[in-house]
């Protein structure tokens, strides 16, 4: 037990210490590829937070590139003035040099974030499900956005709009763009019926038009972003 806790410290004590500093570089694509001087990715932010302690101490999949770093702080900033009464939660980026991780396919080269869907229960927002970690991915929603378990929990489609808009607008800032968005194919139209929803197509932002069954089964409770150099 003594040497599995020394072996636990070991793997969490670069993430304790690490230093963002410089520009960082992403060589190959998000399925094949490296990531040069990552930036360790806050974990709690005013507004936002990383999803989960094992995967961002232990696991080390907090990383990013430096210009993702900063648009995404700066999106949160905007988001405290649009949406000041949501808590939102980043979850997995890359590993600090990149490469394959655990659960992933892609996240290689540090241009790849996945979010948390938010939720509503009757209008109001619902963090209860937000808590649990890693855990979180095994959660399934329906073709309207419907917890299966809890068909009161729904995805708020409007703040997720809202959350993507500003993403769009920081990148730009900070010499990226959004690439391509994956959520849950049978989703996508609930969510374009948005205002928001209406602005991200309006603005030409691609969302992944078909995908594996596994794939889009796992996109429900989370959309994956690939940002890419403008």
């Amino acid at each position: 037990m003594l040497l599995l806790g020394l072996l636990l410290f070991a793997a969490c004590v670069p993430q304790f210490f690490y230093s963002n500093s410089g520009q960082s570089t992403s060589h190959g694509s998000t399925g094949n590829g490296r990531l040069e001087n990552a930036y360790l990715m806050d974990y709690r932010l005013d507004n936002a937070k990383y999803f989960s302690l094992s995967s961002y101490y232990l696991l080390g999949n907090g990383y990013v590139n430096s210009r993702v770093y900063h648009t995404l702080l700066e999106a949160y900033q905007s988001l405290s003035i649009s949406c000041p009464d949501r808590q939102f939660y980043y979850m997995e980026c890359s590993s600090k040099k990149g490469g394959k991780q655990l659960i992933h396919r892609t996240h290689q080269n540090g241009l790849s974030v996945d979010f948390m869907v938010p939720k509503i229960r009757h209008q109001e927002p619902s963090t209860f499900y937000d808590h649990l970690g890693v855990w979180h991915y095994l959660l399934q929603f329906d073709e309207k956005g419907r917890l299966n378990f809890q068909t009161s929990v729904q995805i708020d489609f409007e703040t997720m709009g809202k959350h993507l808009i500003a993403l769009d607008d920081a990148a730009r800032n900070h010499g990226l763009r959004i690439k391509k968005v994956i959520l849950k194919i049978n989703l996508k139209d609930d969510f374009f019926k948005t205002e928001s929803g209406k602005e991200i197509k309006r603005r030409g932002i691609y969302f992944a038009q078909a995908l594996s069954p596994v794939v889009d089964k796992l996109h429900d409770d989370h959309y994956h972003v690939d940002f890419a150099l403008r």
